[in-house]
């Protein structure tokens, strides 16, 4: 391959790529066509990208990033995933395609610079995601309102609840 071409393909990687800084390494070479197919198009369905390149070009794309150190991950076939709603998601779904599909082997991830080994993908993948935190962060927020609330309102049914106790008494 010239070198023309290579600077062409790298381009159309970057391109492809986007912004992207979380990346999950996989290696779909042993998938059946039609496992590879559906898989495919689940991504795409989940707004999630994955592209089949040449090691040597992504380690060059990468590099060009900032992303360096793959190179125990960059060995055999590799293709290259990313998108969905955050990179918690993104391993999630990964994950649960892997057990679905033997075949499929998580290789590793860069996320934000770091380069994580299959183990790690397979924490992060079990970690809660944005959506999930997010609603966690909104609980702890508002514990403190339902604590007063339930303060004012427990003594003022007690009290309610005595007197009307009181007013049976009395008939």
């Amino acid at each position: 391959m010239s070198k023309k071409v290579k600077q062409m393909l790298m381009a159309e990687i970057g391109e492809h790529l986007g912004e992207s800084k979380n990346l999950l390494l996989v290696d779909v070479s042993k998938l059946e066509a039609n496992d590879a197919n559906t898989w495919r198009i689940a991504l795409r369905g989940s707004n999630i990208s994955a592209l089949t390149v040449k090691n040597t070009l992504a380690r060059r794309v990468l590099a060009d990033r900032g992303v360096e150190g793959l190179d125990s991950v960059l060995s055999g076939p590799t293709t290259l995933v990313w998108g969905g709603e955050d990179v918690v998601e993104l391993s999630k779904s990964i994950a649960k395609w892997a057990k679905e599909l033997e075949a499929l082997e998580i290789k590793g991830a860069t996320i934000e610079g770091n380069i994580l080994d299959h183990d790690a993908v397979m924490q992060l993948s079990k970690s809660p995601g944005r959506a999930e935190l997010l609603s966690e962060i909104a609980g702890l927020m508002l514990a403190p309102a339902r604590q007063i609330a339930g303060a004012l309102l427990g003594p003022g049914g007690r009290v309610s609840g005595a007197v009307k106790a009181a007013s049976e008494k009395e008939e």
